[in-house]
C-alpha cells in the first residue's frame, strides 16, 4: 500500500542550498520532477528574489546544473535544472526507493516535502537512509488514500489551509479594500509566498470538490 509523507529537510540536504543561502529571501517551489538513474530534472517557480541574482548565485551552486529559464509569470518564474545524484543527500533516497516528490517549497535554509512512497518498507529505507547520514528528517504527516480520514481535508496542506483561512476571515475574498499585502503581512510571509499557497489551495479544493461534485442546480448565481 502507497504511503504519503510530509516532512522537511534541511536544504543541504536536498538542493540548491548556497543558493538559498544567498538569496535568503527566494521562494522555491517545485512544479513536477523528470528522473533517471544519474539525474533528477525538477521544474520550479521562484519568486520573491531578483532573477539576475538568483541566476548567477545558482550557476556557482554546485547542487544544479543547467540551470534554464522556461516562462516568466506576473508573479514567479519556471525554471528547469538538473540535480545530481548525490549519495550523500536526499536525491539518492528519493531515486532508490521508487518514492516520487508531489510537492516540495524553499526558503532560506529548509525544504519541505510531500512524497509518495510505493509501501511501508520504501518509507523505512528512506528513513534509514537519512539516519545514517545524520540528515535530519523531520516526519510531520503520514497517510495513506485508502484512509480518508488521515489526508489532509479536500486536498491542502496545513499552510494552504493556514493562507485560505486567514484570507477568508480578513475579507480577502468579499472586500476589494483588502489587499494581498495585508494579508501576508499578518501571515508574516511574503505576498508571493502568500498568492502561491492561495493558487495551490485553489486548486486543491477545486480537484476534491468542484471537480467531484456537480452544480446545485436549485441554487442561482
Amino acid at each position: 500500500m502507497a504511503l504519503f509523507a510530509e516532512f522537511s529537510v534541511p536544504t543541504e540536504a536536498f538542493a540548491l542550498h548556497e543558493t538559498l543561502e544567498a538569496e535568503s529571501n527566494a521562494i522555491v517551489e517545485i512544479e513536477r520532477v523528470a528522473a533517471t538513474e544519474e539525474l533528477i530534472t525538477p521544474y520550479f517557480r521562484v519568486s520573491g528574489v531578483d532573477l539576475g541574482a538568483f541566476e548567477a548565485a545558482a550557476a556557482d551552486d554546485p547542487s544544479v546544473q543547467g540551470l534554464t529559464r522556461i516562462d516568466r509569470f506576473r508573479e514567479a518564474t519556471l525554471y528547469r535544472a538538473g540535480l545530481v545524484r548525490d549519495v550523500d543527500a536526499i536525491v539518492y533516497a528519493y531515486t532508490s526507493t521508487d518514492a516520487t516528490i508531489l510537492e516540495a517549497s524553499a526558503q532560506h535554509d529548509r525544504w519541505e516535502l510531500r512524497m509518495r512512497f510505493p509501501d511501508g518498507d520504501a518509507l523505512s529505507q528512506f528513513s534509514a537512509y537519512c539516519e545514517d547520514r545524520g540528515i535530519p528528517f523531520g516526519l510531520t504527516r503520514l497517510y495513506d488514500r485508502a484512509n480518508p480520514q488521515s489526508r489532509a481535508k479536500f486536498g491542502v496542506t496545513a499552510k494552504q489551509h493556514e493562507a485560505l483561512l486567514t484570507a477568508w476571515k480578513r475579507g480577502y475574498f468579499s472586500s476589494p479594500e483588502v489587499t494581498l499585502e495585508d494579508v501576508s503581512s499578518e501571515m508574516d510571509i511574503t505576498p508571493q509566498a502568500l498568492s502561491n499557497r492561495l493558487r495551490r489551495g485553489y486548486e486543491a479544493l477545486i480537484e476534491h470538490t468542484v471537480a467531484v461534485t456537480g452544480p446545485d442546480e436549485e441554487m442561482e448565481d
